[in-house]
């Protein structure tokens, strides 16, 4: 491996790591082994990119330090290991592991991923992304924009993200209510045409 592809931001990484440390070395290794790619430092991880396109990071938490593909949702993962870290992460996939011996254990398996990924990168595959419409509208949501026209005027002006945001914002209380006063809260803000942390 020539130490002309390693990126002192990385080796600095490694050396103030903690934990995973063992974990990180050896995942770096596989990814350099897959030669097409670079090795940059981005949002304070390893990033390794093809064409200047991010294909995949390395990166820990408390419980597990992972792989995360970022159009993870476009692989074919026949071996089922790819983790969809939440239900609103729409294109990135996860493979985590929690000791060396996982990782050493399916060293071939992961640089299978990691040409695929490179092949989605190259064949321009793109994450179709839900659009805003796709999520469902929370009911209380929705009999406002009945009583009150200008608001949902005002919620379809907003920005795809902006909308996305109140829409979860809006629909994760369980119960009706507490739904119903995070909307009466909020409703001033979607008619002043801002988003949720504006």
């Amino acid at each position: 491996m020539t130490n002309s592809r390693l990126n002192p931001k990385v080796d600095e990484f490694l050396n103030k790591a903690k934990k995973w440390k063992e974990e990180y070395e050896k995942l770096r290794g596989i990814v350099l082994d897959c030669d097409e790619l670079t090795e940059e430092f981005k949002w304070m991880h390893p990033c390794y990119t093809f064409e200047n396109k991010n294909i995949v990071l390395i990166h820990g938490f408390k419980e597990y330090c992972a792989f995360l593909f970022h159009k993870g949702a476009l692989l074919k993962d026949p071996h089922g290991i790819l983790i969809q870290q939440t239900e609103n992460v729409q294109a990135a996939r996860q493979i985590r592991f929690t000791n060396v011996q996982e990782i050493v254990e399916m060293e071939t398996i992961l640089k299978a991923y990691i040409h695929e990924a490179i092949e989605v990168e190259k064949s321009g595959l793109e994450v179709n992304f839900k659009k805003t419409t796709e999520y469902n509208i929370p009911e209380e949501l929705q009999k406002k924009f009945a009583e009150m026209p200008a608001l949902k005027t005002a919620f379809e002006a907003l920005t795809p993200g902006r909308k996305r945001a109140y829409i979860l914002y809006f629909s994760q209380p369980k119960q009706s209510k507490t739904r119903e006063s995070r909307i009466e809260k909020y409703m001033q803000q979607i008619l002043d045409g801002k988003g949720l942390n504006d």
